[in-house]
């Protein structure tokens, strides 16, 4: 066979040698052990949580080494492309903080020294090399028909190796004259790759997260570039990992099995191999079992689910990292409030297994976060949240983005924040009482505090109440009251002799939180007060009592 004939013959376009591409893309020049890694999505569907999971590790990995991260695009399946679908992932990663050093940044706009990075626009590319394994002997055109290929599976459906391998691989040896007379005759073909594997042969390399791997080497002439003359996924990165210079792959560990593939490749073409990271799925817990995070059962494994809830980025940010690295929570109690960028991200401590994904954890990591940010941030982000999702409340918000700024203040900003908000849709209740509009009066009452006591408590109070008082004066008020109303100011003394008093200054504390907010709990009583205003205090305190009264 004359390899280099039949290579003119099938690519008499192609002039250049990969030498070329070689010189046009040299090795980067970066920080010893600065790590080149990549988010490479198909335009074919949305960013999920798993995609946003797999990116960040990616992301950290480049970061925490002085490296470089970039997108590159793999829209070689035109019929499965999904319009928009790129510019909505791109959104996604930067919403979460991730934005490339260089490759795609939008549909229309990429940047970088190793384009392009659409894997569309780089078909002459991937045909050079090609041509070049032609010429090599170690690729040739396959013309077997989707008819025979699915003979061929049914034949297979017993065998414990399958695909288009030894007695399989029909067009693996024909002569130059019979490959002539089927181009000649326009017989459609595609262009496989001439393995070299055999079936005794092993495949071994060292997974960044899952430790020592062997497996059996490839031994299928896979298809390297379809009828159309584009490249198969196989095909294509690795030449692109390899001509964009990227050290380390990190990818779902469903590409396991392929990676026999993508090794043999990478030696046939000449390439040092990248190191590969396979990260395992993101499991969640069902009826005692685990099972994988599902786009089609569970709401949270899609992205846009967080910004409709209104989880912070940061939020998720950080709770990502603790199903990231099994040393991030111990990290962060040591450095309680230390930007996540100074966080040492290791590979290395990522689960073998799979993290298990937690709402309630999730939930627990936002308020911690969301308790730190200052009022003017929480109200910022909140109402940028609120015209998107929930404009009622920003029409509250917008009466008066003072007042509204002030009530997200209450009990914040101090040593001690309060954590009762995780997510921006927690805000509309949270703060209902605040507003005459979301008031929901409710008069019930728990501990010492009776409707009896109620209507003794609330008519002395409405009449001293003072919205000028400072909180200790408010508070000396409230502890003056207590006497007349039966009530010790002294919880101490009230624990030692009950039996001498309707109740203490926790329950006539009580009695006004109620008929003020319709809650037992809430942040600063005192604020609260202050905030509402008179006329609003007044008429509460007057319903409340007239409630009160009729229960009594």
């Amino acid at each position: 066979m004359d390899n280099k004939k039949l290579a003119e013959i099938l690519f008499p376009h192609i002039l250049k040698a990969p030498d070329y591409y070689e010189k046009l893309y040299p090795a980067r020049v970066l920080p010893e052990g600065a790590r080149v890694t990549r988010f490479a999505p198909s335009p074919t569907g949305f960013l999920h949580f798993g995609n946003l999971f797999t990116c960040l590790v990616s992301y950290k990995t480049a970061k925490t080494t002085d490296g470089v991260f970039y997108v590159r695009v793999e829209d070689t399946d035109r019929k499965r492309k999904v319009e928009g679908a790129i510019e909505v992932m791109l959104k996604g990663l930067s919403v979460y903080g991730i934005v490339p050093d260089e490759g795609v940044f939008s549909e229309t706009e990429q940047f970088g020294a190793y384009g392009p990075y659409y894997q569309s626009e780089r078909k002459i590319i991937y045909q050079t090399y090609a041509k070049s394994l032609v010429e090599q002997g170690l690729a040739y055109p396959c013309f077997m028909t989707a008819e025979e290929l699915d003979e061929i599976r049914a034949q297979q459906e017993n065998e414990s190796v399958k695909g288009i391998w030894g007695k399989w691989a029909r067009h693996r040896d024909l002569s130059l004259p019979e490959i002539e007379e089927k181009l000649n005759a326009g017989t459609p073909w595609t262009l496989r790759l001439k393995s070299p594997g055999t079936l005794e042969g092993k495949c071994f390399f060292d997974d960044m997260i899952k430790g020592k791997i062997e497996m059996p080497e490839n031994v299928q002439d896979v298809v390297i570039l379809k009828s159309d003359g584009i490249p198969t996924y196989h095909f294509a990165h690795a030449i692109d990992d390899h001509l964009m210079r990227t050290t380390h792959v990190v990818r779902g560990d469903e590409w396991i099995s392929s990676t026999p593939i993508h090794l043999q490749l990478f030696k046939l073409l000449g390439f040092k191999p990248p190191k590969y990271a396979h990260v395992a799925p993101i499991m969640k817990e069902e009826n005692g079992g685990k099972r994988k995070l599902s786009k089609r059962k569970d709401p949270e494994a899609a992205v846009t689910y967080y910004a409709e809830e209104g989880f912070p980025s940061e939020s998720v940010n950080e709770y990502m990292l603790t199903l990231a690295n099994s040393n991030f929570e111990d990290w962060r109690r040591m450095n309680k409030d230390e930007e996540l960028d100074k966080f040492p991200f290791n590979l290395k401590k990522m689960s073998v297994s799979g993290a298990l994904f937690d709402m309630v954890k999730l939930t627990d990591v936002s308020k911690n976060v969301i308790s730190k940010m200052p009022a003017g941030k929480v109200f910022e982000l909140s109402y940028e949240w609120a015209k998107e999702y929930n404009p009622n409340l920003a029409a509250l918000y917008e009466k008066d983005t003072d007042r509204a700024t002030a009530i997200l203040n209450i009990d914040r900003e101090n040593k001690k924040p309060r954590k009762d908000i995780a997510k921006w849709s927690d805000i509309p209740d949270y703060i209902s009482y605040m507003y005459d509009e979301t008031f929901a009066p409710c008069y019930e009452l728990t501990g010492n505090a009776t409707p009896a006591l109620a209507v003794k408590v609330l008519e002395l109070y409405k009449d001293i109440v003072n919205l000028d008082d400072t909180k200790d004066e408010w508070f000396e008020r409230i502890k003056g009251m207590c006497e007349a109303v039966g009530c010790t100011p002294n919880v101490k003394e009230y624990k030692q002799n009950p039996e001498a008093f309707d109740g203490h200054v926790g329950d006539v504390s009580t009695v006004i939180r109620v008929a003020l907010t319709g809650r037992t709990n809430t942040p600063d009583l005192y604020e609260i007060t202050r905030l509402l205003g008179r006329e609003t205090v007044e008429k509460r305190l007057t319903d409340a009592l007239s409630y009160y009264k009729e229960e009594k």
